[in-house]
């Protein structure tokens, strides 16, 4: 991240001589074509910044639970396993919801965001989801992590501490301090404009 730091830098001194050219009258066309490539470079190096700052984020937890450390099960995995921190085990009646504690706690960078999402496993072959899925933990919450399980399948299910019951996955998120909200008083026009869910048909 130094180095980009450095091209750009370099860069926008190379603009600031370009800009003393323009004034004193010097071939525009060859000006233009050396401020085009400034600013495809800049444009690399910016895209390159953010990669690297969002493949270095940071994620500040604590763990209350006597259940392992949230962490990714296999290489190249989006979500990390968050487990049940129950005294005893709970049942969960079929048409049924619970709230189950984890024991942990995060503390989520501002422009970015936890979503709490179902075990695809524990959905295809048991039926139980997460209410409110995604859920969602923003910079603001330091509170526990309870997870919303619900019971769409046919039998009981027995939550036991340390079970795998749902998973988090870290998301960038355009929120507050990150994104401008501006009031106008229309929209622009699109191809769909205002058609509704299935507007587009079922084929």
């Amino acid at each position: 991240m130094e180095k980009n730091r450095e091209q750009l830098v370099e860069y926008l001194n190379k603009l600031k001589e370009l800009e003393s050219q323009i004034e004193s009258g010097e071939d525009d066309d060859k000006i233009f074509g050396e401020v085009n490539s400034i600013i495809d470079g800049l444009t690399t190096v910016a895209q390159s910044e953010s990669v690297q700052s969002s493949i270095g984020a940071k994620l500040k937890f604590v763990n209350k639970s006597d259940n392992p450390d949230p962490t990714f099960a296999k290489e190249g995995d989006s979500g990390f396993d968050l487990r049940a921190f129950v005294p005893f085990p709970v049942l969960i009646p079929p048409g049924k919801v619970k709230l189950i504690p984890t024991g942990l706690y995060f503390e989520v960078a501002k422009g970015l965001e936890v979503q709490i999402r179902p075990r695809s496993g524990l959905a295809a072959n048991k039926g139980i989801t997460v209410l409110n899925t995604p859920g969602t933990l923003d910079s603001g919450y330091r509170g526990e992590v309870k997870i919303i399980l619900a019971n769409l399948g046919e039998f009981q299910l027995n939550v036991e501490n340390g079970d795998r019951i749902a998973q988090g996955v870290v998301c960038p998120v355009y929120g507050e301090g990150n994104l401008q909200m501006i009031k106008v008083d229309e929209l622009s026009n699109s191809e769909r404009n205002e058609g509704g869910f299935g507007h587009s048909g079922v084929k």
